[in-house]
């Protein structure tokens, strides 16, 4: 599979901003393989909507988009999983 293009909503870089700093490697990282693999194994599509997929990073939780525009993943929110769905 070609690779997508990840673009990134103000919300989920200012979210980012806000996270411990020894856990933004491993979210970037589990985010730049959705460019490769945009549905990967444990990623789940959100109820209510059609587009909208989540993935676990540790206790981290990356709400994104994939499928509304061709070839790109947009990641919305990068939030602690207990504020993730609020």
């Amino acid at each position: 599979m070609a690779s997508c293009r990840v673009d990134w909503k103000r919300s989920a870089e200012r979210d980012l901003r806000g996270i411990d700093r020894k856990q933004v490697p491993r979210i970037v990282a589990a985010i730049e393989r959705l460019a490769r693999s945009p549905v990967p194994p444990g990623s789940r599509k959100l109820a209510g909507a059609e587009h909208i997929y989540r993935i676990r990073v540790g206790d981290y939780r990356v709400i994104y988009e994939y499928g509304a525009q061709p070839d790109t993943v947009c990641i919305f929110h990068v939030r602690h999983r207990r504020e993730a769905y609020h």
